[in-house]
């Protein structure tokens, strides 16, 4: 026989949170509510499960620690569940999770093909955040940046999807400005970092370049935040062609040398192995997505 579970559960959200307030806050109870419910779950265990400091600051003791251990475990057990049943009622949609620059610059322009190929199929677009783990029990697939080569983690299949590769881009209006006859001067220019001026530094070194006098410029943590600032004739930037295809093509961005740095970073795309396979839905979305990709790189060559 067990107590009862709002005992349990109000112990379980006190033991996480920290103290009977936040508990409350959570649950959407009075903090009375969650004292009372603990005090009931100690009297039918016959032990506290606290030490009750000053201020109402609360120490789980051992065994409370490990209640409270195995009470999370299942109640995120009984959430999946409860959420995979809810979802079986469901038309088979797809959550896809990527980084602001695959979704702005490549995805979201092209999703409107997927959805007219697949009209049956539910879409919802998440953000993922660079170096934050994806929880796969929520996301179908998702598109990640790796500087250190081929990501890797246990059941999830890793696959390639654009290089990451960079060369210097800028507006038109500041090509035409800083440069002639098919030639740029970069020290009558503004440069644009992007994280930190290491990737500018290696590309004047390999592109044999005299270095400006200073390396001076604003910085810009998001890389569509630095795509803005180029797309804006504010300076030049270190930018993946793979990603900014489109500002080439259209001539948004005029692409200034052919010699590139960050050969070995890249975009991935991840998905669980044993969901993907079991959802028709993802791997029909894998196919769009690699055609469409092939596709644009054909373009692209047709047109340089």
């Amino acid at each position: 026989m067990i107590p009862p579970l709002t005992a349990l559960r109000a112990f379980e959200a006190a033991s996480r949170c920290g103290s009977f307030s936040a508990a409350a806050e959570e649950l959407s109870v009075t903090q009375s509510a969650v004292s009372h419910q603990v005090r009931h779950l100690e009297d039918w265990l016959g032990a506290p499960l606290f030490v009750r400091g000053k201020g109402n600051r609360l120490s789980l003791l051992p065994h409370g620690a490990a209640l409270a251990q195995s009470l999370s475990a299942s109640f995120g057990e009984i959430e999946a569940a409860c959420r995979r049943a809810r979802q079986a009622q469901e038309p088979p949609g797809l959550v896809i999770a990527a980084i602001p620059s695959v979704a702005v610059c490549w995805l979201i322009p092209r999703l409107d093909q997927f959805r007219r190929r697949h009209p049956d199929i539910p879409l919802r677009v998440i953000y993922a955040l660079h170096g934050q783990a994806i929880d796969f029990s929520d996301v179908d697939l998702a598109f990640i940046f790796s500087k250190d080569g081929v990501p890797r983690a246990n059941g999830i299949r890793v696959t390639s999807f654009l290089p990451g590769a960079s060369t210097p881009v800028c507006s038109p209006s500041l090509a035409a400005e800083i440069g002639s006859a098919g030639a740029y001067d970069f020290t009558r220019a503004t440069l644009l970092h992007d994280s930190g001026v290491g990737g500018w530094q290696r590309w004047f070194a390999r592109a044999q370049v005299p270095l400006p006098a200073t390396f001076e410029g604003p910085l810009f943590e998001d890389f569509n935040l630095l795509r803005a600032a180029a797309l804006a004739g504010q300076g030049i930037a270190l930018c993946a062609s793979a990603i900014i295809a489109d500002d080439l093509r259209s001539e948004r961005l005029v692409e200034l040398s052919s010699v590139t740095v960050h050969e070995d970073c890249g975009y991935y795309l991840l998905d669980h192995q044993t969901r993907s396979s079991a959802n028709g839905a993802a791997e029909a979305f894998r196919n769009w997505l690699f055609e469409s990709r092939d596709q644009n790189v054909l373009i692209r060559l047709s047109s340089s």
